[in-house]
């Protein structure tokens, strides 16, 4: 059974080796100094939020979320990072992390849970197409010179 709570100061190590996988996913390297910066904030459980799934004690998926502003509704919820182990894809841990990250904000009173993937990552749309709406949105950005 996969039991989905906050990370806790004990899921440190494996929450670590869980968010190099899923940078390592992107392609994207991070200076270690990242990873403890990202950690402490999800500790102060203010601005980002994060879950973790377990199965029999051990750390198998991640979810990072933050709430926002609407200029138009509510406020709205954005899951920036969801990963699990390879070895535990297909058995439902994604759904239960965004099923959890929903609750959470729908207790907070956003109106909307929203987040983008690589139009490449066949595998996390399978689960996204069955539990969301495709809008459609194309994302573009503008590098602004700060890394970290």
């Amino acid at each position: 059974m996969i039991a989905i709570c906050p990370l806790r100061l004990s899921d440190r190590a494996a929450w670590e080796r869980l968010a190099r996988g899923y940078k390592d996913f992107y392609e994207t390297v991070l200076p270690d100094k990242d990873y403890e910066r990202t950690w402490s904030r999800l500790q102060q459980n203010r601005d980002i939020h994060g879950l973790g799934a377990l199965l029999d004690g051990r750390l198998i998926g991640i979810a990072h979320y933050f709430f926002h502003f609407n200029v138009w509704s509510d406020d709205v919820c954005y899951l920036q990072d969801l990963f699990t182990v390879p070895e535990a894809r297909g058995q439902g841990v994604g759904r239960a992390l965004i099923q959890a990250v929903a609750e959470w904000a729908r207790a907070r009173g956003c109106c909307r849970l929203y987040w983008m993937t690589h139009h490449t990552n066949a595998t996390a749309r399978r689960l996204y197409d069955q539990v969301a709406e495709n809008r459609g949105f194309i994302r573009y950005q503008i590098e602004l010179g700060a890394k970290s």
